[in-house]
C-alpha cells in the first residue's frame, strides 16, 4: 500500500458523508498515473501554488490599486485568506480540507489587473460574457504549462468555475451555480467572508470611511474589529447549517446573515462606489481597453511580446486575436501592465 492509498483510507474514517473523498474524485480531463504520496486533491493544490498564475496574484489588486502600503491586501493575500477560511469550516464539519484548499488557492488564477475594473473593461471591450471565474478555469485547463493546462481534477475545476457571486445572491436560487461538491460551496461562502472583512479593514486604512461610518446594526451583530466579525460569520455558518434529507445545506443564521447583506450594500455605495476608488477603476478601465485596442490594430507587436512566453504556445494559431488579447491582458499585474502603457503611449525623451 502506498502513502497516498494509505491516507485515502484514513479519509474514510475522519471525513463525513457529506465531504468529498479523495479516492471518489471523478478523475482528471486527461488520464495520469497516480502519485504514489499526495491525493489528487493535494497534487491539485501543490500544482496551483507552483503555477506561474498563482505567482503573479501578489501584483494584483483587490480593490484599491497598486497601494504603496505594505499592509493592504492584494490578490494574493485574499486569496491566501480565503484558503484559510475555507479550511477552517471544512476542519470543523469534518469535510475535505485538501478539495477546499485547492479551490480556494486556485478561485481568482484568471482575475484580471486593477480587480474588477480590469474585469468590467473585458466585459466591455472584449465579450459580455468575460468572467474571472470562467478566466480562472481557462488558465488551468489552458494557459498553464505552454498550453498544456494543470490537468486538475473534476470536483477543483467545478469549484473554481462556480466560486464567484459578484453582486448576486450570495445563495443563488439556482442550485446549478453552486458547486458539486460541499467544499466547493464552502468556498464560496469563505470568499465573501474574507472580503467583506478585508475590503473593510482597508476602506477603514485608506481613510475612504470611518469606522464609525459602519451600520450599527453590523456591528452590533458581526462585531467591532476584523477578527471578531470574522470569527462571528465562520462561528455562525458551521452552527447554523443543517443535514435535510441526508444532505449538508450551508446557512447563515437569520441575523447574522441580514447583517452581512446590509455590510456587502454598505461597502458597495461607500468604498467600491466612492469617488476616491471609481476614480481609479475609471482610469483603469482606459488603460486596458487602450491596450486592447492596440495590439488589435498590431497583431504583430503582440506577436512580439509573446514570445518565449508560456502563452506564445502552439495553441494559439488557431485562436481569434481578440481571445489572444483578452488572455494577455488577463494574465497581466497591476505594475506590468502599467509599464507596457507607458512604453506603448508615453514618449521617451533622447539623452
Amino acid at each position: 500500500m502506498t502513502i497516498r492509498e494509505d491516507f485515502e483510507k484514513r479519509e474514510e474514517s475522519f471525513i463525513s458523508s457529506q465531504g468529498a473523498l479523495a479516492s471518489r474524485s471523478r478523475g482528471r480531463q486527461r488520464e495520469e498515473i497516480p502519485c504514489p504520496v499526495r491525493t489528487v486533491y493535494q497534487q491539485d493544490r501543490d500544482r496551483i501554488v507552483f503555477s506561474n498564475a498563482f505567482r503573479r496574484l501578489k501584483h494584483k489588486t483587490q480593490v484599491f490599486l497598486s497601494p504603496l502600503g505594505d499592509h493592504y491586501r492584494t490578490r494574493l493575500t485574499h486569496t491566501l485568506e480565503v484558503a484559510e477560511v475555507a479550511r477552517t469550516i471544512s476542519r470543523a464539519m469534518r469535510l475535505n480540507e485538501d478539495l477546499a484548499e485547492a479551490i480556494a488557492l486556485g478561485h481568482d488564477l484568471g482575475h484580471t489587473p486593477f480587480g474588477h475594473s480590469g474585469e468590467t473593461a473585458l466585459k466591455e471591450i472584449y465579450s459580455p460574457d468575460f468572467r474571472h471565474s470562467d478566466q480562472s478555469l481557462r488558465v488551468v485547463d489552458v494557459l498553464e504549462r505552454n498550453g498544456q493546462g494543470l490537468n486538475l481534477s473534476w470536483e477543483v475545476r467545478d469549484g473554481i468555475l462556480k466560486h464567484s457571486k459578484g453582486f448576486g445572491d450570495i445563495i443563488p436560487a439556482d442550485p446549478g451555480e453552486m458547486a458539486a461538491t460541499v467544499e466547493g460551496r464552502i468556498v464560496r461562502f469563505a470568499d465573501i467572508i474574507a472580503y467583506l472583512n478585508h475590503d473593510l479593514d482597508d476602506a477603514i486604512r485608506s481613510r475612504v470611511i470611518a469606522a464609525d461610518h459602519v451600520p450599527e446594526t453590523c456591528s452590533r451583530v458581526l462585531g467591532r474589529s476584523h477578527p471578531h466579525r470574522a470569527t462571528t460569520m465562520i462561528r455562525d455558518l458551521i452552527y447554523s447549517s443543517p443535514v435535510v434529507d441526508g444532505h449538508l445545506e450551508l446557512a447563515f443564521s437569520g441575523e447574522v446573515f441580514s447583517a452581512m447583506s446590509e455590510l456587502r450594500q454598505f461597502l458597495y455605495e461607500k468604498v467600491y462606489r466612492s469617488e476616491q476608488v471609481h476614480g481609479e477603476f475609471l482610469k483603469s478601465k482606459k488603460i486596458i481597453s487602450e491596450i486592447f485596442t492596440h495590439f488589435s490594430e498590431h497583431p504583430r507587436q503582440l506577436r512580439e511580446k509573446l514570445a518565449g512566453l508560456e502563452m506564445a504556445a502552439a495553441y494559439y494559431n488557431d485562436v481569434p486575436v481578440e481571445r489572444i488579447i483578452c488572455d494577455y491582458i488577463a494574465s497581466m499585474t497591476d505594475r506590468y501592465l502599467l509599464n507596457l502603457y507607458s512604453e506603448i503611449f508615453v514618449p521617451t525623451p533622447l539623452v
